[in-house]
C-alpha cells in the first residue's frame, strides 16, 4: 500500500513510517520543505493552498497527521487560530486537492483528541459516544473530526483516532512528566486524581496501521492503552522505574494555571477513557502494562 503522510517528521510520523515500511507499505511524506525525511517527499503548503499533486496521485491512503502543538507557546487568539487552522485548514486543503485531481485514495485517517471529553469525568469510564465537552480543546476536536468526516463526500473510508496520552522517549509528555523526578523534585500535579489515559507509541502506530490495514474500520475510536491510571500514579510509577524517592508535595492547580494560565488545563485534565472498542476489534498490544512500558522506555 502506497501511505502518504502529514506531519511525517513529528513523534508519531517518524515511528509510523519506520514501522510501515517493516510491514512492508511505500511510505510518502507531505512537507512544507523537500527532502525532510528518508522517504519520497512532497511539497505542500497548507496556509497558501497548495499540494503537489503527484503525491495524491500515488496514495492509496493519507493518514492526517499535522497540527501544531497545544502544549506549546501561550494560548492567545492567535495561537488557538494556528491550533485549529493547523488541523482544519490542513484537512481542507487536502479536501480540495483530492475532488479536483485524479487519485487512488481510498481511505483517510486522522489523528484526533481525547480532549473532546472534556476535564474530568472522574471514575466513570468514557467510550466514543460521550457527549463533548464545551471548552477549548474539546472544541479543537470537534472541528478536526468534521474536517475528517468531509473526505466521506469523496466516497472515502475515515477512520479518527482519538489520541491519548503518548509514552516515548523521544518526546511528547514522557521526558517532561520524568525530567523533575529525575531530578528529585517529582510530585503530583493539582489533585492528582485525574485519569492519564496512556499508550505506548509503537501501539499507537500499531493501531494506525491497523485502521489502515482494516476495511472494517470506519468511525472514531479512542487509541488508549488499557490501563489508565492517575497522575498520582503515573508519576510514582516513574519513580519506581528511575529508583528516585517522591518526597515533593503535590503542586497546587492555582500554581499551575498561575504559571501556564488556561493551558494548565491540559496537566490538569484526564478522564478515564475506555479501549473497549479498538479491544473488540481484536487489537493486542505490545505494551499494556505501565510499569513495563517504562521500563521499556526509560530504563
Amino acid at each position: 500500500m502506497n501511505v502518504l503522510i502529514t506531519g511525517g517528521t513529528g513523534l508519531i510520523g517518524r515511528r509510523l513510517t519506520t514501522l510501515l515500511q517493516e510491514a512492508g507499505h511505500h511510505v510518502m511524506h507531505l512537507s512544507r520543505s523537500a527532502h525532510s525525511y528518508e522517504v519520497p517527499t512532497y511539497r505542500w503548503q497548507p496556509e497558501r493552498g497548495f499540494v503537489e499533486q503527484a503525491a495524491l496521485q500515488q496514495a492509496h491512503a493519507l493518514v492526517h497527521l499535522a497540527g501544531a502543538n497545544v502544549g506549546e507557546g501561550w494560548w492567545t487568539d492567535q495561537r488557538k487560530k494556528e491550533i485549529i487552522s493547523s488541523r482544519v485548514q490542513s484537512a481542507a486543503v487536502l479536501h480540495n486537492a483530492l475532488a479536483t485531481t485524479p487519485h487512488t485514495v481510498r481511505s483517510f485517517i486522522s489523528a484526533s483528541g481525547i480532549s473532546i471529553y472534556g476535564k474530568n469525568t472522574g471514575d466513570r469510564w468514557v467510550a466514543e459516544d460521550a457527549p463533548a465537552a464545551n471548552d477549548f480543546l474539546a472544541y479543537v476536536v470537534q472541528r478536526w473530526e468534521a474536517a475528517a468526516d468531509s473526505f466521506k463526500s469523496l466516497g472515502m473510508r475515515v477512520v479518527k483516532l482519538r489520541i491519548g496520552i503518548v509514552l516515548s522517549n523521544e518526546g511528547g509528555a514522557l521526558p517532561q512528566l520524568a525530567l523533575p523526578v529525575r531530578l528529585g523534585a517529582g510530585a503530583p500535579l493539582g489533585s492528582g486524581d485525574q485519569y492519564m489515559p496512556w499508550i505506548h507509541l509503537d501501539d499507537l502506530c500499531r493501531l494506525f496501521i491497523m485502521a489502515l490495514e482494516n476495511d472494517q474500520m470506519q468511525g472514531v475510536y479512542n487509541a488508549v492503552g488499557p490501563e489508565p491510571v492517575t497522575n498520582t500514579a503515573m508519576t510514582q510509577a516513574i519513580a519506581k522505574v528511575l529508583h528516585r524517592p517522591l518526597w515533593a508535595p503535590a503542586i497546587p492547580a492555582f500554581a499551575l494555571r498561575t504559571v501556564l494560565g488556561e493551558k494548565a488545563d491540559i496537566a490538569l485534565s484526564g478522564n478515564r477513557v475506555s479501549n473497549q472498542k479498538i479491544a473488540d476489534l481484536g487489537f493486542t498490544y505490545q505494551h499494556p502494562d505501565l510499569t513495563e512500558a517504562l521500563r521499556n522506555l526509560l530504563a
